[in-house]
C-alpha cells in the first residue's frame, strides 16, 4: 500500500472543510470555515512557504493535511524525516481552535516549540520543565484563547483539570506523535499514551492525526482501538529510504565486535549513534571508546534529566562524534549529518531496528545502517522480554489496594512498585473492566473482583509474550538471511518486495546461492548416523570415522563450508567441540550445532 490513501469515502471528505469557524481573524491567515467549498491551497502553500520555508509539499503530506482540514481521523505511516511535523503545525495556522500534539519527549517538544515560534505560531509547551510561573503563565494564555498550538507529553494528560481546561477552550485537531507508543504491540509502548483514548472523550472527541514512522498490522489496529478513531484516513508513505545501506556484521566475540565498530567510527566521515540493549553495555562501551581517543558522549534513561539534555546538546552541536545510548535517546531528534546507525546489540524487533536506523541520513545523502551480531546477543532480549509484562501476584496486589480509590502514585506507593508499571497495570485492569477511572483516581469497578475476567487478562499476557517472542524471531532471521535487506524489510512491513537494492551487504556481496536439500538416495558409501540439531529434534546425517584435532582445525570462524544435508553454510562461532555453521536453503536460513567431521570446506 505504499503511497496509497485509504478511506471509504476520503476522495469526498477532502474536498470538505472541516466544521467550525472563528470569530477572531489573526494576521498571518483567516481560519478555515465551513462556508468554503473546497481547501485554498493556493493559501496553505503560501503559509508553507512563508512561515515554514517549504516550497512544495513531499509525499503523504498533502494527503493528510486533506484528511486534517476535513476533519477526518487520519493514521499515517511516515519515514523518519519525511515532515510529519507540518502535518500539525501547518493546521495550527489556518483551523479555527487549537491544535494539541502529544509528544513523548521533552526534549523534542523543546526542539519543536523553537520551530513554531520562528514560524511566527502562538505556541506554547506544558512539561515538568517548567516553573511554577511559567506554568501559571501558559495555562493563562491557553485559558484566553491567546494559543493556537500546544505540546503536551501524554503524562499532562492524565491530569482532570488539564481535560477540563482543554475542553472549555476547545480542541480542533489531536495530533499524536510516536503512535506506536499507543500499543501493547509497539516497540516502544508506553503506559501513559494507553490513557489518551479516555483524554480524547474528555475533550470532546477532536478529530486525530496518528503519526509512527513504523508498525505492523497489529500494532496499527490496537492503535486505532485504543484512540477509538473513527473511519480514519490510512495514508502509507512507504518505508523506503534510498539513502540506507544495510549491512549486518556477525562477530564472534567481544574483541571483534568492538574492533568493527571502531573501523565503522573511523571510516565515517561525520557524527553517528551506537545502540545498545543496556545501560551497562552503554557504560562500559563509552569508557572504551574514551580509551580508543573517540570524541563519544553516552546516554541512557537512568541518568538525570539535566545530564541527558547536556549530553543531547553537546552532540547535536558536533561536540562528539559518536554517541552510544539504549532505545531512550533519538525519537524525534532531527540532526540531519548522523552518517550511521549501529546497533552493538540486538534490538527487540524489526520495528525498533527499522525506527532507530532511520536516524541516519536525513538530510538525503548516503548513510550506513549497521548491525553489530553475535549469537549470544538475542539472550539480552529474551531476559528484558520475561519482565515486560506483569505477574498474576502484582496484579492482585494493585487489586488488593483498589477498594479505596487512589491515583497512579497513591496506588504505587501502596503496592510499592514503580509509577510506570503501576501505571500499565492500571490501565491493562481499566480495559478489563476491573478497575474504574474517575475524578478520584482509579478504583474497583465491582465489589467482587471477577475470576475469569482475571483469567482472560493473564492469557493476554501469554499471547502478547508469544508475539513479542516471534518479533524477535522475525529480527534474528533479518541477521541471518542471505535475502536483500530492503526486500526483507519491505515484506515484513506488508510492502511488495519488489528489486533488490542493489547496495545492502548481500546485493554487494552476495555469500552463495540458495541450495536444495540432499535427497537421502544420493548419498553413498557414507555411514548413517542420528544426531540432534539445536532445536533437540533428532535429525539423520552423515560423518566420516573420525574427530579432527581441534587445536588444527580449519574451521574458524566465517570459513564456507557444504554438509551433504544441509548444503552450504558459513561458520559462525566455535562452541566447545562444536561448530555452529548457518545454513541457507530454499526455506530461509538456520543455525544448527554440528561436530566439525559432518563437514567439507568449501
Amino acid at each position: 500500500m505504499t503511497g496509497q490513501t485509504q478511506s471509504g469515502s476520503s476522495e469526498e471528505a477532502a474536498e470538505k472543510l472541516a466544521a467550525g469557524s472563528h470569530a477572531r481573524r489573526r494576521k498571518a491567515a483567516s481560519t478555515l470555515n465551513s462556508s468554503e467549498a473546497a481547501i485554498p491551497w493556493d493559501r496553505v502553500r503560501r503559509e508553507a512557504l512563508r512561515r515554514f520555508h517549504v516550497e512544495a509539499l513531499r509525499p503523504g503530506q498533502r494527503e493528510v493535511l486533506e484528511a486534517v482540514f476535513a476533519g477526518k481521523d487520519v493514521l499515517a505511516l511516515m519515514p523518519t524525516g519525511s515532515g510529519k511535523s507540518l502535518c500539525y503545525q501547518l493546521p495550527a495556522v489556518f483551523l479555527p481552535k487549537l491544535v494539541v500534539v502529544v509528544s513523548p519527549l521533552i526534549a523534542l517538544m523543546q526542539d519543536q516549540e523553537q520551530k513554531a515560534e520562528a514560524a511566527a505560531l502562538a505556541v506554547a509547551r506544558l512539561d515538568s520543565t517548567l516553573t511554577a510561573a511559567e506554568t501559571a503563565e501558559a495555562e493563562r494564555a491557553l485559558g484566553a484563547g491567546e494559543t493556537r498550538l500546544l505540546y503536551l507529553t501524554p503524562e499532562r494528560l492524565e491530569n482532570a483539570d488539564m481535560l477540563a481546561l482543554l475542553k472549555r477552550v476547545g480542541v480542533s485537531l489531536l495530533a499524536i506523535d510516536e503512535a506506536h507508543c499507543i500499543s501493547q504491540w509497539g516497540h516502544d509502548f508506553r503506559p501513559a499514551y494507553l490513557g489518551l483514548g479516555y483524554a480524547r472523550e474528555q475533550m470532546g472527541n477532536p478529530p486525530v492525526a496518528l503519526f509512527t514512522a513504523t508498525a505492523s498490522e497489529e500494532c496499527i489496529a490496537d492503535i486505532l482501538e485504543q484512540i477509538k478513531a473513527n473511519k480514519p484516513v490510512m495514508i502509507n508513505t512507504g518505508i523506503e529510504r534510498e539513502n540506507l545501506h544495510f549491512s549486518v556484521h556477525q562477530t564472534v566475540n567481544q574483541e571483534a565486535k568492538q574492533q568493527r565498530l571502531l573501523n565503522l567510527i573511523e571510516q565515517a566521515q561525520g557524527t553517528g549513534i551506537v545502540y545498545s540493549a543496556s545501560v551497562k553495555t552503554a557504560v562500559s562501551l563509552c569508557e572504551w571508546l574514551i580509551e580508543a581517543g573517540v570524541a563519544v558522549g553516552r546516554y541512557h534513561g537512568k541518568m538525570p534529566t539535566r545530564e541527558r539534555e547536556a549530553v543531547q546538546d553537546r552532540f547535536m552541536a558536533g561536540e562528539y562524534k559518536v554517541l552510544v545510548a539504549t532505545k531512550a535517546f533519538g525519537m524525534g531528534i532531527d540532526k540531519p549529518d548522523i552518517r550511521f546507525v549501529c546497533h552493538y546489540e540486538f534490538p527487540d524487533s524489526v520495528e525498533s531496528y527499522y525506527q532507530e536506523a532511520g536516524r541516519a541520513g536525513r538530510d538525503g545523502k548516503p548513510a550506513e545502517a549497521v548491525l553489530l551480531y553475535q549469537l549470544e546477543d538475542r539472550r539480552i532480549q529474551r531476559f528484558f522480554l520475561l519482565g515486560r509484562y506483569p505477574r498474576p501476584d502484582e496484579l492482585s496486589k494493585v487489586l488488593g489496594v483498589l477498594s479505596k480509590p487512589g491515583t497512579t502514585e497513591q496506588v504505587a506507593e501502596r503496592v510499592e512498585m514503580s509509577r510506570k508499571r503501576t501505571q500499565g497495570i492500571l490501565y491493562i485492569l481499566k480495559d478489563a473492566g476491573l478497575v474504574r477511572r474517575s475524578g478520584a483516581g482509579y478504583r474497583l469497578a465491582k465489589d467482587v473482583v471477577s475470576n475469569e475476567k482475571l483469567e482472560e487478562v493473564l492469557a493476554e499476557f501469554e499471547r502478547c509474550g508469544q508475539e513479542d517472542r516471534k518479533r524477535l524471531d522475525a529480527m534474528m532471521h533479518f541477521a541471518e538471511t542471505t535475502e536483500c535487506r530492503k526486500q526483507y524489510l519491505r515484506g515484513y512491513f506488508d510492502e511488495p518486495k519488489g528489486e533488490r537494492c542493489g547496495t545492502c551487504d548481500n546485493c554487494a556481496n552476495p555469500e552463495m546461492e540458495n541450495v536444495r536439500e540432499v535427497p537421502r538416495s544420493a548419498r553413498k558409501d557414507v555411514a548413517e548416523v542420528v544426531t540432534l540439531d539445536s532445536s533437540g529434534e533428532a535429525i539423520v546425517t552423515t560423518a566420516p570415522e573420525t574427530l579432527p584435532d581441534r587445536t588444527e582445525s580449519p574451521f574458524q570462524p566465517g570459513v564456507a563450508v557444504r554438509h551433504v544435508r544441509f548444503g552450504d553454510g558459513k561458520v559462525v562461532a566455535m562452541d566447545g567441540e562444536n561448530l555452529v555453521v548457518r545454513f541457507i536453503a530454499d526455506s530461509g536460513s538456520a543455525m544448527k550445532r554440528i561436530r566439525p567431521t559432518y563437514l567439507k570446506l568449501r
